[in-house]
């Protein structure tokens, strides 16, 4: 399994067309891709305008698939207009547990 932890900080006068993306990409992720195992979206408590993707996929080919999706291609798009600052990016492998119910 291949594991990515995203850091991204959203401009927040578009963070409705940024949620608007990000669910978009995270929900066909999962519904269309057989290697997305899990992609979760989650906002930072303390600040409103950072926001955390955690992705954990089959194997590095299904996250190389993902980044060919056409929800991907909205997501990349749209990601020059609603972020600030550079995207962090983190690559891991899962230790526990092994496997990821869909």
């Amino acid at each position: 399994m291949h594991a990515i932890f995203v850091t991204v900080k959203v401009k927040p006068e578009l963070r409705d067309r940024f949620l608007e993306v990000i669910e978009h990409d995270a929900t066909a992720s999962v519904r269309d891709e057989p290697g997305c195992l899990r992609f979760e979206v989650l906002q930072d408590a303390s600040d409103p305008d950072t926001y955390y993707f955690f992705e954990v996929y089959a194997d590095e080919a299904a996250l190389n698939a993902h980044r060919e999706t056409p929800h991907f291609a909205v997501w990349n798009e749209a990601s020059k207009e609603v972020l600030q600052g550079p995207v962090e990016r983190l690559n891991t492998s899962p230790v526990f547990p092994l496997t990821t119910a869909k």
